[in-house]
């Protein structure tokens, strides 16, 4: 019965992994500068933050349609566990090492987006009978 299930369950993955990432894109451009300052002060370049923008809300919003679904969740695999060790890597705070973990575990379930792609309630899907 479960089997039936998985088109619902490849969708609701889809959805709440682009939660995280599409309203961080758009938060980046609200706070453009606020967020470029900061990026600053970890020792990143805020001239990176429009790529970082385009990761985000585009890759969030391709991963929500399941479009090029393995390659954008490649993509943002990469991203969280890179962003996760520059922002989040200080072993004496508790919290900052729990947010780095959660990035890492963010990375493994998009890995699985990559091995499995986006099913069948998906863009990728609908392209491939045409």
């Amino acid at each position: 019965m479960l089997e039936k299930l998985n088109p619902l369950f490849d969708l609701a993955g889809r959805i709440f992994i682009a939660i995280l990432f599409v309203p961080a894109g758009f938060s980046k451009i609200t706070g453009y500068s606020g967020t470029a300052g900061y990026m600053e002060a970890m020792g990143v370049p805020g001239i990176l933050l429009p790529l970082v923008i385009l990761v985000e809300l585009g890759g969030g919003l391709a991963i929500l349609a399941g479009w090029q679904t393995r390659i954008v969740a490649f993509l943002l695999a990469g991203f969280s566990v890179v962003s996760g060790l520059l922002f989040h890597f200080q072993p004496e705070d508790q919290m900052q090492m729990i947010m780095l973990w959660k990035n890492i575990a963010i990375g493994g379930g998009l890995l699985f987006l990559v091995a499995n792609g986006a099913g069948a309630l998906s863009l990728d899907r609908r392209s491939s009978r045409a």
